[in-house]
C-alpha cells in the first residue's frame, strides 16, 4: 500500500472525530450528575482582560479550538495525500510532526478521556505513522 491511502483514511477519521467532538463535547447526560456543576459554569461571571466570561465560555472555547485543530489536521492529511512521492519524501518532517502530535493526543485521550476519543486518536495515530513511514521509503 502507498502513503496517500493512509493519509486519506486519516482524513476521514479526522473529519469523523471532529464532527463527533463538536457535537458531543457540550452534551450532558443526567446520569452523570453534572447538572449542578454545569449550572455553576454557566452562572458565575468574571472579568478577564476586559471581557466578562464564565467557565462555560472557557470550556466551550477550548472544545471548539480542538475541533478546529482536528479540521486543520484533516486538511493537512488530505494535502499530504495529494503530493507526489518525491515531494512527500522531502516534507516527511511535517508528516512526522503530525504523527508526534497525534501520539500526544492519543496519550492524553488514554489518560483523561473515554473509549470513543481513545479509539479515534489511536487509529489516526496508527494511520499517520504508517503513512509517514511509507513516505520516507519513497525517497
Amino acid at each position: 500500500m502507498k502513503a496517500p491511502i493512509f493519509y486519506r483514511i486519516s482524513t476521514v477519521l479526522l473529519l469523523l472525530f471532529a464532527a463527533g467532538h463538536t457535537y458531543g463535547f457540550r452534551q450532558n447526560n443526567p446520569q452523570w450528575g453534572a447538572d449542578a456543576v454545569i449550572g455553576l459554569m454557566h452562572s458565575i461571571h468574571f472579568d478577564v482582560q476586559g471581557f466578562s466570561r464564565t467557565y462555560w465560555d472557557f470550556f466551550s472555547a477550548f472544545g471548539l479550538l480542538f475541533s478546529v485543530f482536528l479540521l486543520f489536521a484533516a486538511v493537512l492529511a488530505w494535502l499530504l495525500a495529494g503530493l507526489p512521492a518525491e515531494t512527500l519524501a522531502r516534507v516527511r518532517s511535517i508528516a512526522w510532526a503530525l504523527v508526534i502530535c497525534f501520539a500526544a493526543v492519543t496519550a492524553l485521550s488514554w489518560r483523561y478521556a473515554f473509549t470513543t476519543p481513545i479509539v479515534f486518536s489511536t487509529l489516526i495515530t496508527v494511520c499517520l505513522t504508517i503513512a509517514a513511514s511509507l513516505s520516507a521509503k519513497t525517497s
